[in-house]
């Protein structure tokens, strides 16, 4: 069952490089009375993700501030490794940006947001898209019909909605 508005995010662990290595982060730490932004995208260093996604995050970051968002978190299903040289090399992390692993995937299949695309090496990755939610409970959600465009899930489109 996919997320809809109205529904509460699920229970969920995650990764992300701290000061000594990678080290875990629960969903509710994020999002316990908190605004949230969450995106996801089917890949670190992916042509759209990497070219039009997270630039546009990072772009739309201030106005989400001048909105009352807390944090705006990037989840992928790889490794926090994989996160941290993306982060790094988009300048998310810099901008504020938190890239968290969803390494198996745990959380992206809770949502039903996951999908393959076998013939150019994706398996169980996550669809793009990008959410607000307000203390855990999902407010707006933007998901594309396709994991190669970026316009419904986009940080200015989201910045709009709100």
């Amino acid at each position: 069952m996919t997320i809809s508005i109205g529904d509460r995010l699920p229970e969920a662990k995650f990764t992300r490089m701290g000061a000594d290595g990678p080290e875990q982060v629960t969903l509710e730490s994020l999002t316990k009375g908190r605004k949230v932004v969450i995106f996801a995208v089917p890949g670190a260093f992916t042509p759209t993700c990497h070219s039009a996604h997270v630039p546009s995050f990072i772009r739309a970051l201030p106005g989400l501030r001048d909105k009352g968002v807390d944090e705006v978190v990037c989840i992928a299903v790889n490794d926090p490794f994989v996160l941290q040289a993306w982060s790094e090399a988009t300048g998310a992390g810099a901008a504020g940006i938190a890239m968290l692993s969803d390494a198996e995937g745990t959380f992206t299949k809770a949502i039903g947001m996951d999908f393959e695309a076998l013939p150019v090496g994706l398996v169980s990755r996550s669809k793009r898209y990008a959410l607000v939610a307000e203390d855990g409970v999902v407010t707006v959600l933007n998901e594309e019909p396709s994991p190669g465009e970026c316009e419904i899930s986009a940080g200015q489109t989201l910045l709009a909605a709100l």
